[in-house]
C-alpha cells in the first residue's frame, strides 16, 4: 500500500478500511507542542538575524536601488490618506497593497532605514514561522520542518529582500500562506472523504460526496488575492494552485474508489473552486484598491470620466481602474533595456534558477572599519550557492517524483516553483531581475527538503541507516550555514577589504 495517497484504484470496489487507508496515507506526527516550538523558536532566530542592523544601509540617508520607488510612494500615502495622487511621479506601476503596508514601518519609525524595511523584516520573519509548518505538513516530520526553517533563514535572496524596502517579500510571503492552506485543505478533504469510507457512503453516488465548506481553500484565496494585491504576478498562483487542487480532488476521489473521479470532481467541487480560488482573490484584490476607491485624487482616479463606450455599465471607478491597468500592464509588456545601454544588472530567467547573475543593490568604498585604509561596504542579492546550485538537479529528481512516481509532494513544490519562474520565458524582451524569484525562493527550499527526507531515511530504516543518513542532512545542513556565514559581509553591508570582496565574487557573472 502507497503512503502517499496516490495509489490505483483497484479493480475490485475496495473496502471501507483500504479506501480510507489509502487516503489518509501517513498521519502528521504526534508532537504538535514540539511542532510549534521548533518553528517559534527559528522564527526568534530569523527575527534576530533579519533585524540585526536593519536601517543600514542607506545612500546618504536615502533609500537604495528600488526603495527609491516604493519607500517614496509608501511616505506620499501616509500623507494622503493612503493613495498615490502624484501622476507626475510616473511609476505607480504596482497595485498599492505593499506600499501601504511598508507606510505602516514609515508611520512608526519616520522616513528612514529602519521605518523603510521594518514590515519587509516582519513579512521575512513570518516566512521562516511558515516555512517550518509548511515543511512538517509536506513530509510529516517536525525535524524536517526545522531542516526547512534553517535553509531558509540562511537563503541569501530571502535574507536580503526581508531587510529591503520593495515588494517582492510581501508577494513571497502571501504565497506561501496561500500554499500552505491548499495543503491544509488537501488533508481536510481526505480526511472528510475517509470518514465517509469508514461510514459506508462514500460510493452511494457514481461521482462520490459532496465534500462540504472548504474553509482553507477560501483563506487561500484570500492570500493569492492579497498576492494580487501586491503585484501582478500573484495571478500564476491563483492559476497553479487552482489546477493544482482540482487535480487532489480527482486522486482523492479515485482513491476513495469512487466510480467517475473526474465527473464527480466537475460535478462536486470545480464550480466551488473558481468561487474559493477565483472569484474570492478578485473580491480581495480589489479590496486592496479601498483607499484609491474612496480617493477624489488617486492617480488616473478619474480616467474612465473623458471616454466612452459599451462598458458604461459598470461604474466609473471600476472603468477608471481598468483603463488603468491596461496602461500599467503596456508598461510592463514595454519595459526594456536599449540595446545600446543596457540595465548593469539586467538578467533572464535561464539564469534565475542557479542566480547566475546576481544584483548589487549598495557599493561604497569607504574609509577604515576593517583594518585596512579603504574598505568597501556593499550590499548584493546573492542566493546561498550551497542551495541555488542544486536547483536544477533538484528540478529534475522532482519531476521524476512527481511524474515516475505519482509523488504529490514533489508535484505540489514543482507547481508552485514553476509557476513563479516559467511565465517570465513568454516576453524575454522585456526588462527582467533576478529579484522576480524571491517568491519561488520558498519553493527552492521545500524542494531540497523533500530529498534529504529520503537521504534521512525513517526509523524503521534500522539505526545504521538512520544515522548515515541524518550524518549526511547535518553535513549539508552545516555547509549552507557555512555558505550563509561567509555571504553575510555582502548581504548585510558590513566593512570589508578589497581582497575580501574580491574573494566574495565567485564567478564572473557576479561582478
Amino acid at each position: 500500500m502507497r503512503d502517499d495517497g496516490l495509489a490505483d484504484t483497484e479493480a475490485t470496489s475496495p473496502t471501507p478500511s483500504s479506501a480510507a487507508d489509502r487516503l489518509i496515507g501517513r498521519p502528521m506526527p504526534g508532537d504538535r507542542l514540539r511542532g510549534w516550538l521548533v518553528a517559534s523558536v527559528l522564527a526568534v532566530v530569523g527575527g534576530l538575524v533579519r533585524f540585526q542592523n536593519l536601517a543600514w544601509p542607506t545612500d546618504h540617508g536615502t533609500p537604495v536601488f528600488d526603495e527609491k520607488y516604493y519607500t517614496a510612494q509608501a511616505w506620499q500615502m501616509l500623507r494622503n490618506g493612503w493613495i498615490e495622487d502624484n501622476p507626475g511621479f510616473n511609476w505607480t506601476v504596482h497595485p498599492p497593497l505593499a506600499k501601504q503596508i511598508i507606510a505602516i514601518g514609515e508611520m512608526l519609525f519616520g522616513y528612514n532605514g529602519l521605518g523603510w524595511r521594518f514590515t519587509a523584516a516582519i513579512a521575512g520573519t513570518l516566512m521562516v514561522l511558515l516555512i517550518v509548518r509548511v515543511a512538517r505538513r509536506l513530509t510529516r516530520s517536525t525535524l524536517l520542518g526545522g531542516v526547512a526553517g534553517v535553509l531558509l533563514i540562511c537563503d541569501g535572496v530571502l535574507h536580503l529582500m526581508s531587510r529591503m524596502g520593495m515588494l517582492d517579500i510581501f508577494l513571497a510571503l502571501f504565497v506561501l500562506v496561500a500554499f500552505g492552506c491548499v495543503l491544509i485543505d488537501r488533508d481536510q478533504v481526505r480526511e472528510r472523504l475517509a470518514t465517509a469510507a469508514r461510514e459506508g457512503w462514500a460510493t452511494t453516488s457514481l461521482y462520490g460526496p459532496r465534500l462540504g465548506f472548504r474553509w482553507r481553500r477560501c483563506a487561500a484565496g484570500v492570500s493569492l488575492g492579497l498576492a494580487c494585491g501586491v503585484k501582478w504576478g500573484g495571478l500564476y498562483w491563483v492559476v497553479a494552485f487552482g489546477l493544482l487542487t482540482v487535480f487532489w480532488d480527482v486522486t482523492a476521489r479515485r482513491a476513495a474508489g469512487i466510480t467517475h473521479p473526474w465527473i464527480g470532481t466537475l460535478l462536486r467541487d470545480v464550480l466551488p473552486a473558481l468561487w474559493a480560488l477565483l472569484l474570492i482573490p478578485v473580491m480581495v484584490y480589489l479590496g486592496t484598491w479601498w483607499a484609491w476607491f474612496a480617493s477624489e485624487t488617486g492617480v488616473n482616479r478619474h480616467l474612465a470620466r473623458d471616454t466612452a463606450s459599451f462598458a458604461d455599465v459598470f461604474p466609473a471607478a471600476l472603468r477608471s481602474l481598468w483603463q488603468y491597468s491596461a496602461d500599467v500592464l503596456r508598461f510592463h509588456e514595454t519595459l526594456s533595456t536599449p540595446k545600446n545601454n543596457p540595465h548593469p544588472w539586467e538578467s533572464k530567467p535561464w539564469t534565475w534558477p542557479m542566480g547566475l547573475r546576481p544584483m548589487r543593490y549598495y557599493y561604497e568604498v569607504v574609509s577604515g572599519g576593517c583594518g585596512a585604509p579603504t574598505c568597501v561596504r556593499a550590499t548584493m542579492l546573492i542566493g546561498t550557492p550551497a542551495m541555488w546550485w542544486l536547483s536544477l538537479p533538484m528540478l529534475a529528481w522532482a519531476f521524476w517524483r512527481a511524474i515516475g512516481k505519482l509523488d504529490w509532494r514533489y508535484a505540489a513544490v514543482l507547481v508552485a516553483y514553476l509557476a513563479g519562474l516559467l511565465p517570465w520565458f513568454i516576453n524575454l524582451d522585456r526588462q527582467m531581475y533576478f529579484f522576480y524569484m524571491t517568491p519561488v525562493s520558498a519553493f527552492l527550499v521545500l524542494g531540497l527538503v523533500l530529498p534529504l527526507g529520503q537521504i534521512l531515511g525513517s526509523v524503521r530504516d534500522g539505526y545504521e541507516r538512520r544515522g548515515t543518513g541524518l550524518l549526511v542532512v547535518t553535513l549539508y545542513v552545516g555547509l549552507v550555514v557555512a555558505n550563509f556565514v561567509w555571504l553575510w559581509p555582502i548581504l548585510n553591508g558590513d566593512p570589508i577589504t578589497g581582497g575580501r570582496w574580491q574573494a566574495e565574487l565567485w564567478l564572473p557573472s557576479w561582478r
